[in-house]
């Protein structure tokens, strides 16, 4: 009799790779990272609003300050103007602030944040400022300041 020789291969069951690694749920490693990411994201945004915060506190200072100190309306109105537009110096930049003047300075504050100077507020500060007469608005003008100072436009 003839030796019959099995064929093994023949006998195995085929083959089944496993399925392609998904990129879901992600490992650990992976996650790592992304906290790491949003942790400096976050860090340098913290640290980017840091002087806008300091600057926004000195101003509200000054402002208390220059409010309990003076008490004439039109020495207020003048230091008031002064310290206003030094802050939107500091924070807007001098090309953007430097060049406005009168109605335009007072839109300027009232579209960022200052609306309690709108109208004849804003524009009876301006007089008492500079010299000219008008009725004396102390607490809308401080609060106008007060506004500006506060928005985050």
């Amino acid at each position: 009799m003839g030796s019959v020789k099995p064929d093994w291969l023949a006998q195995l069951a085929p083959s089944h790779a496993p399925p392609p690694p998904g990129w879901w749920p992600l490992a650990p490693g992976w996650w790592v990272l992304l906290v790491l990411l949003v942790l400096s994201a976050l860090a340098v945004w913290l640290w980017q609003r840091r002087p806008q915060v300091r600057l926004r506190r000195a101003a509200l200072r000054e402002l208390a300050h220059l409010d309990k100190t003076i008490a004439a309306d039109a020495d207020l109105a003048r230091e008031l103007t002064h310290l206003v537009r030094r802050y939107a110096v500091a924070r807007y930049g001098r090309d953007t602030v430097a060049t406005l003047s009168g109605c335009r300075w007072i839109d300027f504050v009232v579209a960022r944040g200052g609306t309690p100077w709108a109208g004849d507020v804003g524009l009876g500060l301006l007089r008492a400022a500079y010299g000219g007469q008008c009725d004396p608005a102390r607490e809308r003008w401080v609060s106008g300041a007060q506004a500006f100072f506060r928005a985050r436009a």
